[in-house]
């Protein structure tokens, strides 16, 4: 309860203007909007909600089945919810699970047939937290096109936190255009599109941003993405830098669940760039930080033929088909390297590198010591879907932590980024022994 009324305080400091509402599936859109009276559309509330005003949403299961449109085309593209009224800076429109109840926003049961985006958030400056969002569907009978999308986004500065998105026909969030968006402790997990049209499998991202130029500041922090039938994280077609840190990506280019090949799925962790293998004189530079890539198909992080460098720093790979594949492309469209990579972990040989040529140093394949599972405290691909912390953020897990006495410690290069001891660990993890 302190906590409950210490959040209701907040808000009520923020600014006397703000108003509270509510929204459940037992509500009704004629009630007043209050706790005991709540409405019962996503579609109500955006109608009333204005500038720092928060929207809760109680538990339970908030079912479409129609489009707030209809398919002129059967390529067309269609919405569940269309979020589109926007908040300001320093007052954002919230839309947030009640506190301790989880909201379900299943598109599942739409017939609609073309293509469909669960959230279309047009919107500038919301917030959305602790939402689940399931089901956007393909139709079977028709294969004509790509996928459908969870959430999809082209407005700018919001902020999309604690959401839970799985089993779509095609990636879980998806930002096509839009600045300073930034997806936060979020999961997104087993999305699988069976009726795309190049292929099963082929488009079902976890995340994706694939922004135009001059759209900077979207970012990917405390994620996590496992069991989708194409990537990880996917930034083919981002013409402004993007920045994933602190994020993991796990089992990708299966049949959901299983280690069953989908020979569309292309099964990359972390998909960091690249532009459908064509070169191009403006790419941008990314940044990958902080991130866990196994148990993927293919490759666990991957250059994907970007034109440039992008930033690998503070990485860790193992168990992918290849952990890290810098292959990139030249001005003549011939394969060449490229990449600057500081601090990265890979737990097998070199082998399975593919990093000749790039700005490689200080990575474990740079430094005379050998890595081994006795330099960490587990080595399992097991358990990193646990719950989240009280705050959202990522487990703390036992996998791939180093133990006291590993090699790997102090053993990286000052990139500028946070670090205990006289220098950085090697790897996506911190040793957890040292004093802060």
């Amino acid at each position: 309860m302190k906590l409950l009324a210490g959040l209701f305080a907040g808000f009520a400091a923020a600014g006397a203007s703000a108003a509270t509402y509510y929204v459940s599936p037992s509500g009704d859109d004629n009630a007043a909007g209050t706790i005991d009276k709540p409405w019962k559309s996503f579609a109500h509330a955006q109608s009333v909600a204005v500038p720092g005003d928060t929207v809760f949403f109680r538990g339970g299961t908030y079912a479409y089945t129609v489009a707030t449109s209809t398919c002129a085309t059967r390529r067309a593209v269609v919405s569940g919810i269309d979020l589109n009224k926007s908040g300001a800076e320093g007052q954002p429109i919230r839309y947030w699970a009640y506190p301790g109840e989880t909201p379900v926003f299943d598109f599942s049961q739409m017939k609609d047939d073309c293509r469909v985006k669960g959230f279309n958030v047009t919107a500038d400056w919301v917030h959305l937290k602790g939402l689940e969002v399931t089901g956007a569907p393909q139709q079977p009978e028709n294969r004509l096109n790509h996928e459908s999308w969870g959430i999809w986004v082209s407005g700018s500065h919001n902020i999309f936190e604690l959401l839970n998105l799985h089993h779509n026909m095609g990636p879980g969030l998806f930002i096509k255009n839009g600045s300073y968006n930034l997806v936060l402790n979020s999961d997104s997990h087993h999305n699988y599109d069976p009726y795309t049209s190049n292929g099963a499998g082929q488009s079902a991202d976890g995340f994706g941003a694939h922004v135009g130029v001059n759209q900077p500041g979207n970012a990917f922090r405390g994620c996590r993405a496992w069991a989708n039938t194409d990537d990880g994280f996917d930034l083919i077609n981002a013409f402004s830098p993007v920045t994933i840190e602190y994020s993991w990506a796990w089992q990708h280019g299966y049949l959901p669940g299983t280690h069953t090949s989908l020979p569309a799925g292309n099964g990359n962790g972390i998909k960091a760039g690249g532009y459908g293998g064509k070169y191009v004189p403006n790419g941008v530079r990314h940044i990958v930080r902080f991130s866990v890539a196994f148990d993927n198909k293919v490759n666990g992080i991957y250059a994907n033929h970007h034109p440039v460098e992008i930033d690998f720093y503070n990485n860790t790979a193992f168990n992918n088909g290849t952990d890290f594949n810098m292959l990139g492309i030249a001005p003549d469209g011939s394969p060449i390297n490229f990449g600057k990579l500081r601090n990265n972990l890979a737990l097998q040989p070199k082998s399975k590198l593919k990093i000749d040529g790039v700005d490689s140093a200080f990575n474990s394949w740079d430094l005379p010591l050998t890595v081994s599972e006795a330099d960490f405290e587990a080595v399992s691909n097991a358990g990193w879907d646990a719950p989240r912390q009280p705050d959202g953020s990522l487990p703390v897990i036992r996998n791939l932590r180093l133990r006291a006495g590993s090699a790997l410690i102090d053993k990286g290069t000052d990139v500028g980024l946070p670090f205990h001891g006289k220098a950085p660990d090697l790897g996506a993890f911190e040793y957890s022994g040292k004093s802060k």
